[in-house]
This record gives structure tokens, C-alpha cells and sequence, in this order.
């Protein structure tokens, strides 16, 4: 993280690091989570701007060997039902298809403290990546990117409800797939990562299309009306084009894998995305970034375009 003023900050708000999660909690702090690999760091901030220097806790480490101990990908944390939830991706080294969806449960107020207590892999039909919840409706959700020997595509996005939070209830509905040429990028065809807004009425899926490590790994969307079935795939339009891309002129490459949060005082929507900062640079070089979006007239989220590295931009509000 690179200070300029106490109202500024630039981007990347981390030298490197993929898969960035942040969340707000009710406790006025935010949560925040990347991929590192061989653990689970959770950092814990009083700002949007300074989450990436903020102190950092180890809270888990895989056993050094069998299911769930290679290749910890993508943790998010979630607060549901009263209780801390950490959902993460791990293998057993053999590759795609021993990838499964770990949870991870902690009762403590504060989720750097306390113990975490593995409940196991989620109950999904196909081996995969990017485990995340919605809370809905009443209802408790689970999405994520699943593998099948697919003939045309890599991964899709499956939807389920959830009796508890690690455990599947009921069939696994395909909501998207790729489809267009932006998601059949970088050598693999992928949807991946799935996350979610709800606004205006809606229920807005992102999701992230193509390889990582293309350049034009981008950002997908999926809406429905608040009130449908959200396990219907006919509930749900897709966007024909990407939402949140590349950019040449910024020189900001592969944006995606994000997650939504808001300013401290709840007036401003954040987006917050990995991107690599030149062309065919690989994905060794993801850098967790974040920015402010807007709203459309219509009610749909504007992402804009992804900010240039090293420009100064104002904090989020209420900092």
C-alpha cells in the first residue's frame, strides 16, 4: 500500500496477491482475504485504504498432506447465522479433479481470535473452485465454478440452497456456462468466481470469464428480479457482453475475480478485483486493486473502466 495523503490512496492496494475479498462488518471493520497459496491470511482494518498494511492473522494451515492440502485458492469470509464461515479452495495435489470447497467456522466476535474449526467440504456433485454464499429471501444459497469432462468448456457457474452453511440441500442447477467469445479466452473456455449484488430490486451475479492469466480475463453478469426463483436458470438474463475489462489505455489487463463492499459510511459501492498491470504479464503478476463504481438510470451497476496504477484517488467516504 502506497500512502500519498491521509485522503488519497493508489492502486494496487497490495504489491501482489489474487482473488481479493473484502468484507464489511457491523463491528465498523473490514475483513479482507487473498489467495496465498499453502495458508489463509485474514487481515482486519478500520479502512477500505489501509486494509492491505493492517495487521494479519494465520488462521488456518492445511495438513501436509491428502484432501485440502495443496493449492488453498480464493478465501472468502462471511458472516452468517451469527458465526464466522471461511470458504476456501484446496486439492489434494492431483490437479482439477480433486479440487473441492473447504468451510471453515468460527464463533468468536472478533475472526482473527477464537478457533476455526474445519466442517468439511461442501457436498458439491463436481469437483471445483470459488465457493461463495448468498443470503436471500430467507434462504441460504451456495454457487460455485464446477469442473465436468465438458466437451466445449472448463468450468460453469452451479447453484444450490443450503441447509447449513457447509452443507447442500437439493439438486445443483447450472446458471451459466460459456457461451461467447470473451469467455473462451486464454487457451481454456471458464466462468468462475461468482459473487453477487443486490439492489434495485435485483439480484446481480458477476462472475469472472476466460483464462486468469489472459488478458482478457473479464467480468460477466447475470440479473434477476429479487422476488423470483433465483434456482430457475430462466430467472436470470445474461449480459451478451463483458461488464468490467481490460483496458489499454489505462494499461490495466485482466480484471476480475472481485468482490463488492462498501465506504464507512455506507454511501459509496466499491468494487474490489485482481488485474495485472501489462500485457501477457502472467498471472504471477496479479495485484488486488479496488475502486468506487456508480449506478446506472436504469438501476444496473457501471464499473467503469480499471483505474491507471499510481493515481491518486480519494479515499472511500467516511474515512
Amino acid at each position: 500500500m502506497r500512502f500519498t495523503t491521509n485522503k488519497t490512496f493508489r492502486n494496487p492496494i497490495m504489491a501482489s496477491g489474487a482473488d481479493p475479498w473484502m468484507y464489511r462488518h457491523s463491528d465498523g471493520c473490514y475483513y479482507f482475504m487473498v489467495t496465498c497459496g499453502d495458508r489463509l491470511d485474514l487481515h482486519r482494518s478500520p479502512s477500505m485504504s489501509g486494509v492491505a498494511l493492517s495487521p494479519k492473522t494465520t488462521i488456518w494451515l492445511p495438513p501436509e498432506e491428502g484432501p485440502g492440502s495443496r493449492d488453498l485458492w480464493a478465501p472468502e469470509i462471511h458472516f452468517i447465522q451469527g458465526k464466522w464461515y471461511v470458504y476456501f479452495t484446496a486439492s489434494d495435489g492431483s490437479g482439477d479433479a480433486g479440487r473441492k470447497i473447504y468451510v471453515l467456522e468460527n464463533e468468536s466476535d472478533d475472526p482473527t481470535k477464537g478457533i476455526w474449526t474445519e466442517k468439511g467440504a461442501v457436498n458439491v456433485a463436481l469437483p471445483g473452485l470459488d465457493g461463495t454464499v448468498l443470503e436471500h429471501g430467507g434462504n441460504l444459497y451456495f454457487m460455485y465454478a464446477g469442473y465436468g469432462h465438458f466437451p466445449d468448456y472448463g468450468s460453469a457457474i452451479y447453484a444450490s440452497l443450503m441447509e447449513n452453511p457447509w452443507t447442500l440441500t437439493g439438486p445443483e442447477v447450472l446458471l451459466t456456462k460459456p457461451e461467447y467469445e470473451w469467455e473462451k479466452q486464454g487457451g481454456m473456455a471458464i466462468n468462475e468466481g461468482p459473487c453477487f449484488l443486490v439492489r434495485n430490486g435485483k439480484v446481480f451475479l458477476i462472475y469472472s470469464a476466460s483464462t486468469t492469466w489472459s488478458d482478457d480475463y473479464s467480468l460477466g453478469m447475470l440479473v434477476a428480479d429479487e422476488g423470483s426463483d433465483l434456482l430457475d436458470p430462466k430467472s436470470w438474463t445474461k449480459s451478451e457482453r463483458p461488464v468490467f475489462a481490460k483496458c489499454t489505455e489505462t494499461g490495466i489487463y485482466a480484471p476480475g475475480h472481485n468482490s463488492f463492499t462498501q465506504s464507512p459510511d455506507g454511501l459509496e459501492d466499491w468494487i474490489v478485483y485482481h488485474a495485472i498491470p501489462k500485457s501477457e504479464g502472467g498471472m504471477e503478476l496479479r495485484q488486488p486493486r479496488m475502486q468506487k463504481f456508480s449506478w446506472t438510470a436504469e438501476g444496473y451497476p457501471d464499473f467503469g473502466k480499471p483505474v491507471p496504477s499510481d493515481t491518486e484517488c480519494p479515499v472511500p467516504s467516511g474515512e
